[in-house]
């Protein structure tokens, strides 16, 4: 039985999308109306598709409620880039658009691509427009599609990274909306749209997805995109020679929830099998068929695939899947990983170039005291000969340096304060915020910029016990949407009110397990007392080798939430 089947209550937003001519609405109209810096609430919900998002400054928002102003609105974008990959000059051309239209510079999220906030809505065609002039794009960067396809870091380490890279491009070109909205509204910059006849999504559909649906591609034994969090992980098998054999299926991953509502929940994915490449992109576009046919359209918080897999089965799906598939999806190959994060400093690839990776706090790269940051990129974009490369934990590789310039990038470096890495604690080259307050519409609580300070106190308690060192997975978010993975910390803060968080414990190491519930909606101190007494006894009981959140897990202090059953081959 497919979607239009069932009798079930479409959602508004249903409605909105299937009676948008293909993501048009009247997004033309409010981009024209000068008497307003908004858009219509129907033309923000098409906006993300096209890569943007309507936001306003929350921290002047009540200020200008009394003055009886309109809230200080302006719009955030982002690029839709597979894989994490942009040349030097696409990364000067990104510069230049941040400089003119956007504030805080650029900022790298944690898949792998950039985002940019506070562009003013007279602005924002020229700003889209200018990124796909650079050849990039921001169609499908949100909304309810498929979401940038990511992949693990350092494609030119080898060939077969290469090749992966390869089919991150190809499955985000296989399953992208085929509107020519996008082209007329951002390209093209129509006055007025068309009407969209001539349109169709042989995949998508005209009403889209019911929630946004994201793929990742992990080659072991380096679990660096967090693959288990995607809706779709796709883990590389390789052979002994490092040659592609195919990709484990696991589906049904997802970090969001929301705060208060027990039906709603992160999750991992689950194995359901293995295809060889050559029906990759057959397999792809078929699992998000079956999220097409029998996602929940009536409940936007019941809607990812989590929860069509919860309601049904792991079984179901991988049933469902099968029979849409002219060969069989063959049980899952053997794996392992032994590292989730990224390494810092130079790494030589096996065709004798090399890649520096460097760290880049939540992501922000600007200009601030004592690091210019983002002047120094731009010095380094424009001697780089090479590539650049985004990861998932919001850092920046400088990819594919010949030997001979090794000297001049570090010169750089080290002159705009880009060399962080080299004095960082373990806690903090391993942690993760998201951007949340002032401009996230769901933000509860600090997140971005409580980082350096919780940091610093979290130092203060690894010192005590001599754990500075401790490579330990910090995840902060402002919300319990969690785009920063913080269910897959080692330690997880989860906004709940200004001050206030969740205290998650007891993440694996390497992505494969999710952290539980210690202490609920507490505040700094207590969060501090809490960390100074297990850290205590974690540098007293540890056994050799052990990680801290398997340390916690071990001895009992959360309870990792289960994983689904296994299915039949």
């Amino acid at each position: 039985m497919t979607q239009a089947e069932r009798p079930i209550k479409l959602s508004q937003l249903e409605h909105i999308k299937a009676d948008s001519r293909f993501l048009r609405g009247t997004i033309d109209l409010g981009l024209a109306d000068r008497t307003t810096g908004a858009i219509s609430e129907p033309d923000t919900k098409l906006l993300k598709f096209h890569g943007s998002y309507m936001q306003d400054d929350r921290d002047v928002r009540d200020e200008r409620r009394r003055q009886k102003l309109e809230p200080d609105y302006g719009f955030m974008v982002r690029v839709r880039l597979p894989g994490g990959m942009l040349t030097p000059q696409q990364w000067l051309g990104l510069d230049e658009l941040a400089n003119r239209y956007a504030s805080n510079g650029l900022r790298i999220t944690t898949r792998q691509t950039f985002q940019f906030h506070m562009i003013r809505k007279e602005h924002l065609r020229d700003f889209i427009g200018g990124i796909n002039a650079i050849g990039l794009s921001t169609l499908a960067a949100c909304g309810d599609d498929v979401r940038n396809v990511i992949c693990s870091v350092n494609p030119k380490l080898s060939s077969t990274h290469a090749e992966l890279y390869d089919w991150a491009l190809k499955i985000m070109n296989h399953v992208k909306p085929r509107t020519t909205a996008y082209r007329e509204l951002w390209i093209e910059k129509r006055e007025r749209t068309s009407d969209g006849a001539n349109d169709e999504e042989p995949l998508l559909g005209p009403a889209y997805l019911p929630r946004k649906f994201k793929f990742g591609i992990a080659i072991p034994p380096y679990n660096d995109i967090d693959v288990f969090a995607q809706d779709f992980g796709l883990i590389a098998i390789l052979d002994e020679h490092n040659k592609l054999q195919g990709f484990n299926l696991a589906p049904g991953g997802s970090m969001g929830a929301t705060a208060g509502d027990p039906k709603t929940y992160p999750s991992l994915g689950d194995l359901i099998g293995f295809v060889p490449p050559e029906h990759l992109l057959e397999t792809c576009w078929h699992a998000i068929a079956v999220q097409r046919d029998f996602g929940d359209r009536g409940e936007r918080k019941h809607a990812r695939l989590k929860y069509t897999i919860d309601d049904r089965g792991l079984q179901w799906y991988h049933d469902e899947l099968q029979s849409r598939l002219p060969f069989p999806i063959e049980p899952p190959r053997p794996y392992h990983f032994d590292h989730n994060g990224d390494r810092y400093g130079w790494v030589e690839g096996d065709d004798g170039r090399w890649h520096l990776t460097l760290q880049i706090p939540a992501g922000r790269i600007k200009d601030v005291e004592g690091r210019a940051r983002q002047t120094g990129m731009r010095e380094i974009a424009r001697v780089h000969t090479g590539e650049f490369r985004m990861t998932c934990d919001q850092n920046l590789i400088i990819a594919d340096v010949a030997p001979e310039d090794r000297a001049a990038i570090d010169a750089l470096v080290e002159q705009y304060g880009l060399d962080d890495y080299k004095r960082a604690s373990g806690i903090r080259l391993h942690a993760l915020a998201c951007v949340a307050l002032p401009t996230c519409g769901l933000a509860m609580a600090e997140s971005e910029r409580y980082l350096p300070h919780i940091l610093e106190k979290f130092e203060e308690l690894l010192d005590r016990y001599g754990l500075r060192d401790e490579p330990i997975h910090f995840r902060l978010s402002g919300c319990p949407n969690s785009c920063s993975r913080s269910y897959m910390g080692e330690i997880g803060l989860i906004g709940r009110a200004i001050g206030k968080y969740d205290l998650r414990l007891g993440a694996d190491h390497l992505g494969e397990r999710m952290n539980g519930m210690y202490k609920e909606n507490i505040g700094e101190a207590e969060i501090l007392a809490a960390l100074d007494e297990i850290f205590g006894r974690f540098a007293a009981e540890r056994s050799a080798g052990e990680h801290f959140g398997d340390f916690v897990a071990r001895v009992g202090l959360v309870e990792p939430p289960k994983r689904r059953p296994v299915i039949n081959y």
